[in-house]
């Protein structure tokens, strides 16, 4: 596996016998098999012969919904902007990617310490507070009673997204791109901005994708490093 070698000092990414594009761009997910990435599957841990809900098929990365867990990156990042195209090739349902994950488990004993941005049908952009925060415009509209807010089990953990019209019916791909630059995070769904957000606890981590309930494929799965946010 190639080793890649992180510098957040300057925001570059540099990469050991790797080739990149020449603004950075470098691919996740090579069509073939999880290298580059590792499951957190907490079912697996009294059952290790339980079907694994993370696979390559196709070329696609699938993950089958069921047992939950998370394929998290092995390597941490600052500073990028990260692309994917994603779809429910079934029955729509819950999914999400988790940006600057850190301690495993951390909520429910199942979700990395993260800010989720999500991926349920009808839902995409939304925010998730997993023991990290972050503050958004019109935050009690979006949020909900500020006494009500916090970042654990039981607490008001969900910023609604702008739009929930953005994604494409059921079964075509969306195209989503996050950009994470110091404490603030962007999110566009099929070219719209669907998120906006500042002032996070975290500005680094790994990057998770969820098994949550529903069968989802992912291709074109990209980071790019970045000096600034996108208009």
């Amino acid at each position: 596996m190639m080793k890649k070698l992180f510098i957040p000092v300057v925001a570059i990414f540099v990469f050991c016998g790797c080739a990149n594009t020449q603004d950075g761009t470098i691919s996740l997910f090579n069509g073939v098999d999880l290298s580059g990435w590792h499951m957190d599957v907490p079912v697996m841990d009294q059952v290790p012969d339980t079907i694994a809900p993370f696979l390559v098929r196709d070329g696609l990365l699938v993950t089958l919904g069921e047992p939950r867990g998370h394929l998290i990156t092995d390597e941490s990042y600052e500073n990028y902007r990260f692309e994917t195209e994603y779809r429910f090739p079934g029955a729509p349902g819950n999914g999400g990617v988790l940006i600057h994950a850190s301690t495993p488990r951390a909520l429910y004993n199942m979700f990395p310490q993260s800010i989720e941005v999500q991926m349920m049908h009808e839902n995409a952009g939304d925010f998730w507070c997993i023991v990290e925060d972050i503050s958004v415009p019109d935050m009690e509209e979006r949020r909900g009673p500020q006494e009500e807010w916090g970042i654990r089990e039981g607490d008001r953990r969900r910023i609604l997204n702008l739009t929930d019209d953005s994604e494409k019916p059921v079964g075509e791909w969306n195209h989503m791109v996050v950009e994470a630059f110091g404490s603030s995070i962007k999110v566009w769904v099929n070219g719209d901005l669907v998120n906006y957000g500042f002032d996070a606890t975290a500005t680094r981590g790994q990057l998770a994708i969820q098994a949550e309930g529903a069968e989802m494929e992912f291709r074109n799965l990209t980071l790019t490093p970045i000096t600034e946010l996108s208009d």
